[in-house]
C-alpha cells in the first residue's frame, strides 16, 4: 500500500477536504462576525452528540467555542485555533479566496494556511475521537479576533477558569510546517496621539507642530530598534534573534499652510521573553515627556502626548522537557523544536496555567498573502498527528 504522507502521493481524507472547503467559504475577516462559522461548528458537533459552549463578545457579534470530545470529568488535551482571517483588500488574488481550489499539490484560499486547515482536520477527526472511547478527552477551543491582537481568547480562558475541569495542556495549530514550537515573542502595540497648537504656517514659531513632535518620538523608536539589534539581548533560536521595534502608521495635519495641531502614530514591540514591555514603553514615554514635551508646553500647556494600548499578548518560553513538548514531538513524529518571531495565543494559555505548544500545518511564509495555500502533504501530516493523538488518548 502506498504511503499517503509522501510528497508524491499527498492524499487527504474526503471528510477533511470537505471540512476545509466548508470553513474557507465563511468570510470571517476580523472586521466581520464569525457567528455563521461558529454556529455551523456548534451544529456539526451537536449532530455528533457533543454540546458546545459559546462565549460571546460584548456586542454579541462574535463568539469563541469550547467543546469536549470524550469524558468531561477529567482534564485533557486542548486543540486551539482562531477562526478569523486577515483581509483580502488590495491583494492581487488570481482565484476566488473564499472557494478552495487545488493545484500542484496545494489547496488555495484565504485561511487555508492561517489557520482553518488545522481546525478542519480536528473537526473532521471528531467522529473518530468519539468512536475511539477516549480515556482522556480532547477539548476544542476556537476563538475570534486573534489577527487583531488575540482579543477573543482571554474571555474563553476566563470561561475555562470557571469550569470544574480545564485542559491539562494545549496545542495551538498555527502554521509551523507541523514542527513543534516551544517559544515565540510577545507583542505590545500602542497608539500615541500628539496634541499640538494650530497656527498659520507663516507664524510657525507661535504654534506647536504635532507632526514634528511625533517625528522626534518615532525617530527615538528607530534608535531603540537599532540598539536592540546591536546590543540585544539575543536568542539565536529565533529567526530574528532580538526584540524588534516598529512604527507602522503615522498621520497628522490638515494642509501645508497650517501648523498641524494633531498627529497620531502606531508602533509595536515584538519582544523576547528576556525583555519587559513595560520597561520598553516606559523608556519611550520618558523621552516624549522629558525631552519633547517641555518645549511644546512653553508655548501652550495644553499640548502633549497621550497613549493607548491597542493590543498585547505574552511571549511563550517552554522548557524543552515539558510534558506537552514531549507529547507534541511524539505526535508530530519529530524530535526537533524551534521558536518563531510571530505571536500566537499560546502565550495566553500558558500564562493561565495550561502548558502550550504551537504545531500546525502550513508555512507562515504563505500566511496573509494573496493566493494563500497549504500543501496537501502538510494536511496529511496533520491528519497523522490526530491519528497518533487518538491512539495515545485511548488509554
Amino acid at each position: 500500500m502506498s504511503d499517503p504522507l509522501k510528497a508524491d502521493n499527498p492524499a487527504i481524507r474526503p471528510e477533511t477536504r470537505a471540512m476545509i472547503e466548508r470553513l474557507i467559504a465563511f468570510d470571517t475577516t476580523s472586521r466581520n462576525s464569525n457567528l455563521e462559522l461558529i454556529h455551523y461548528v456548534r451544529d456539526y458537533l451537536a449532530d455528533l452528540g457533543v454540546t458546545a459552549s459559546l462565549v460571546h463578545d460584548a456586542e454579541g457579534r462574535k463568539a469563541n467555542l469550547y467543546a469536549t470530545l470524550g469524558p468531561a470529568d477529567r482534564p485533557g488535551i486542548a486543540l486551539s485555533g482562531h477562526t478569523d482571517v486577515v483581509p483580502i483588500d488590495d491583494q492581487d488574488w488570481t482565484r476566488d479566496p473564499w472557494r478552495v481550489s487545488e493545484g500542484d499539490g496545494r489547496l488555495f484560499g484565504r485561511g487555508t494556511c492561517d489557520m482553518k486547515s488545522f481546525i478542519a482536520v480536528a473537526l473532521a477527526h471528531a467522529p473518530r475521537f468519539l468512536e475511539a472511547g477516549l480515556q482522556t478527552p480532547v477539548h476544542l477551543c476556537f476563538s475570534y479576533d486573534e489577527e487583531v491582537g488575540c482579543k477573543g481568547v482571554p474571555s474563553l480562558l476566563d470561561f475555562l477558569a470557571s469550569q470544574p475541569v480545564k485542559p491539562a495542556m494545549c496545542v495551538v495549530g498555527e502554521p509551523t510546517d507541523m514542527k513543534v514550537v516551544t517559544g515565540h515573542k510577545g507583542k505590545r502595540s500602542v497608539c500615541c496621539r500628539v496634541r499640538g497648537k494650530e497656527a498659520h504656517s507663516s507664524l510657525a514659531p507661535y504654534g506647536v507642530n504635532a507632526v514634528v513632535a511625533a517625528a522626534r518620538v518615532v525617530g527615538y523608536l528607530a534608535d531603540m530598534a537599532d540598539r536592540k539589534a546591536a546590543d540585544g539581548p539575543f536568542d539565536a533560536d529565533f529567526d530574528v534573534p532580538h526584540t524588534t521595534i516598529h512604527t507602522g502608521t503615522i498621520e497628522g495635519g490638515t494642509q501645508l499652510n497650517i501648523v498641524p495641531g494633531h498627529c497620531r502614530f502606531e508602533f509595536e514591540f515584538r519582544y523576547l521573553p528576556q525583555d519587559d514591555p513595560e520597561t520598553l514603553l516606559g523608556e519611550v514615554k520618558r523621552f516624549a515627556e522629558e525631552t519633547v514635551a517641555p518645549a511644546m508646553r512653553k508655548i501652550d500647556p495644553a499640548t502633549g502626548f497621550s497613549w493607548e494600548e491597542l493590543s498585547s499578548f505574552p511571549g511563550l518560553d517552554l522548557a524543552p522537557d515539558a510534558e506537552v513538548v514531549e507529547l507534541a514531538k511524539a505526535l508530530s513524529g519529530g524530535n526537533d523544536t524551534g521558536k518563531v518571531a510571530f505571536g500566537t495565543e499560546a502565550g495566553l494559555f500558558d500564562q493561565r496555567g495550561i502548558p502550550t505548544v504551537v504545531c500546525g500545518p502550513g508555512s507562515i511564509d504563505q500566511a496573509h498573502k494573496p493566493d494563500e495555500f497549504v500543501t496537501l502533504e502538510q494536511v496529511a501530516l496533520c491528519e497523522r498527528f490526530m491519528d497518533r493523538l487518538e491512539e495515545r488518548l485511548r488509554g
